[in-house]
């Protein structure tokens, strides 16, 4: 017996896109309301449900939390044996259940009502007893699942996943919540290294700085260029100002100009007033002056215009940064 997956795979998205779509007739002043009771809560948001739709309760949970709203994810069955201490009254709790109906979840409801916690609910029923006893309910019922059968959980768990995103998106644009912030919840990714990272922490400093004084030759420039691998120098001048960079880039020009590098001051030949910035910026701004300047390297320096770092892309690749 064959099968067409293409098609089946198609006739899955199109349900799935559908039921989405018609999610966003059904936002109203429920999810006005939710999003004003989760901003004003003092604790945190406790996400729960069972089954399927506790799956799509964690990946929410998670969400909420690195966006900007403290929150975590508590399993029904085991709140029932002494989880529920996790919820205190300052806290809010989401529950998610298709049906509404679902035991594990209703036979916690007395104790969340007694603590005092606010109450949202997302299912796929209105009238549901999950959904009457809540404080607010937002309806993410669909017309039917993707499953053949319409009994296994697919349409009714992607629905859920999309407004459990609009409620995190929502609160986390209430919240003024920055690209930075949400770094700081990701330290150890490519995105807390890209936000986080400061040019201080990957720069050639100190020894490892090339600096070479205007009075220099170009061979002596060569070879300090040699010496601190890093493809380029700065010039100072006697009071250790910056006053011009010399490169690989910038001995291709001599080369080709027929100068004699054995003759020429690093003066005659150097790049003046090259492009810098001071330390403490983060290193994702440094990347974006050197693509936008079209440039390999880039001199840190302080408020006298003394230079304390430079780098290079290459020191960008290494940190992780692009």
């Amino acid at each position: 017996m064959s099968h067409n997956h293409i098609a089946t795979a198609r006739r899955v998205l199109d349900v799935e896109a559908r039921a989405v779509a018609a999610l966003g007739e059904r936002v109203s002043d429920t999810f006005e309301q939710a999003c004003e009771l989760l901003l004003t809560c003092k604790g945190r948001v406790i996400v729960t449900g069972m089954g399927k739709s506790g799956h799509i309760g964690s990946k929410l949970a998670a969400t909420l939390a690195s966006t900007g709203t403290p929150s975590f994810f508590v399993h029904p069955g085991e709140a029932s044996h002494g989880d529920l201490g996790m919820i205190t009254t300052e806290d809010a709790v989401l529950a998610l259940s298709n049906s509404g109906e679902t035991g594990e979840i209703l036979t916690i409801i007395p104790v969340i009502k007694r603590k005092g916690a606010v109450l949202i609910s997302m299912t796929g029923r209105p009238s549901s007893s999950l959904a009457q006893l809540s404080d607010v309910h937002l309806d993410v019922g669909v017309e039917e699942e993707a499953c053949p059968h319409n009994l296994a959980p697919t349409t009714s768990t992607t629905a859920a996943l999309a407004m459990g995103d609009a409620l995190a998106i929502a609160l986390l644009e209430a919240r003024g919540f920055t690209a930075e912030d949400f770094a700081l919840s990701h330290p150890g990714g490519s995105l807390g290294r890209r936000l986080l990272l400061k040019v201080d922490d990957i720069m050639h400093a100190e020894e490892r700085l090339p600096r070479v004084n205007r009075d220099a030759s170009l061979s002596d420039a060569l070879l300090e260029m040699t010496r601190k691998g890093l493809g380029m120098t700065t010039v100072v001048d006697d009071d250790g100002r910056l006053i011009g960079i010399f490169t690989d880039g910038d001995l291709r020009r001599t080369l080709e100009k027929g100068l004699d590098i054995r003759q020429a001051g690093i003066a005659d030949v150097m790049s003046p007033r090259p492009v810098t910035m001071p330390p403490g910026h983060l290193a994702a701004e440094a990347l974006q002056i050197m693509e936008t300047r079209k440039i390999n390297g880039l001199v840190v320096c302080d408020a006298d215009q003394r230079p304390v770092g430079a780098l290079n892309t290459q020191d960008l690749l290494r940190a992780g940064v692009m």
